[in-house]
C-alpha cells in the first residue's frame, strides 16, 4: 500500500480543517482538548494540538465561534468554545460547496485510473 504525502495532507487540511472544527462544534459547546481528541481520531484532519489553537483564535477573531471559561475539577480554568451563527452560516455554505465538488473530484479521479 502506497504512503500518502505528507506534504499533500498538510496542502488538503489547510482547507477544510476549520470546517471539520465549526462541524464538530455542531453539536454543542467543547474545549480545545476536546476537539483535538475528536479531530486527530483521524490523522488525515488534524496531526497535533498545537495547530489546533491558532486556528481557534482564528476563528474566534472571524466571529464563528465564541469562548467563554468554565471553571474545572481537575485544574486551571477551561476555554469553551461554541459555534456562532455567522460560524454556522460558514460552515453551511462551505457543506453547500464541498458535496459537488468532493464528487467533482472523486469521479475525475476515478476517470483517469
Amino acid at each position: 500500500m502506497e504512503t500518502t504525502d505528507p506534504r499533500i495532507l498538510a496542502q488538503m487540511r489547510k482547507g477544510i480543517v476549520e470546517f471539520c472544527v465549526l462541524a464538530h462544534l455542531r453539536h454543542g459547546e467543547s474545549y480545545g482538548r476536546e476537539i483535538a481528541t475528536s479531530l486527530a481520531s483521524n490523522p488525515a484532519v488534524l496531526t497535533s494540538e498545537g495547530t489546533l489553537y491558532p486556528l481557534l483564535a482564528r476563528l474566534r477573531k472571524q466571529g464563528w465561534v465564541q469562548t467563554s471559561w468554565t471553571p474545572s475539577g481537575s485544574g486551571p480554568p477551561r476555554r469553551y468554545y461554541t459555534l456562532t451563527d455567522d460560524g454556522a452560516a460558514a460552515l453551511d455554505a462551505f457543506t453547500s460547496a464541498w458535496e459537488p465538488f468532493n464528487t467533482a473530484v472523486t469521479a475525475i479521479l476515478e476517470t483517469e485510473r
